[in-house]
């Protein structure tokens, strides 16, 4: 199973940095990452991790449709900031998602993190969702995601892929800070 997470950090890595690039293609690499994390993560007991993965690949092509749709001035979406009308929902949506994976776990799994798992799953159900969006505050949620999966995956012995998640909680800043550098080129090209 070593052979196998390392290569699913390696892809990991990959589609961070086509994402820290806003590039198209880290749709592919986050079809591919998850296909390879389902298997590593049954076996460590990581159920909703697992279930997360399934739901990373129906979203990747969702998110792919997305970001290859152009508008009506035929350029790509661009980035933006989440409305603050939506907040109050993705929060209610993370909340609810927690307490239904949460319940689940712990009555029906064997798992020995039920709400640390439960946790970062919802985090991440909504944080894709923002990616597909294109909202800049994706990377804002995916960092309290990596610090909470770097915690559980040191204490579970997922080595590699608790160093991935390492590095996952610096580049979320990094990317963060990028694409609000990228937000603000785009709107100076746009009224140029």
């Amino acid at each position: 199973m070593l052979a196998l997470e390392i290569a699913g950090v390696a892809v990991g890595l990959i589609y961070l940095w086509l994402e820290y690039r806003a590039s198209v293609w880290l749709w592919l690499a986050n079809i591919i990452m998850p296909a390879i994390y389902i298997f590593v993560y049954a076996d460590a007991g990581f159920y909703a991790d697992m279930g997360i993965n399934v739901y990373y690949l129906v979203a990747s092509l969702y998110g792919w449709a997305v970001w290859l749709r152009r508008g009506d001035d035929g350029l790509e979406l661009p980035i933006t900031h989440t409305p603050q009308r939506m907040i109050a929902p993705l929060v209610g949506v993370a909340a609810v998602a927690m307490g239904i994976i949460a319940f689940i776990l712990i009555n029906y799994t064997d798992s020995t993190v039920p709400y640390g798992d439960s946790f970062t799953t919802a985090l991440s159900i909504v944080a894709l969702y923002m990616l597909a969006q294109k909202q800049v505050e994706q990377w804002l949620v995916w960092l309290v995601v990596d610090v909470v999966c770097c915690a559980l995956y040191l204490y579970k012995g997922l080595y590699p892929t608790a160093a991935l998640y390492g590095l996952y909680t610096v580049l979320a800043w990094v990317g963060y800070r990028r694409w609000l550098k990228m937000i603000d080129e785009n709107a100076t090209s746009r009224t140029a």
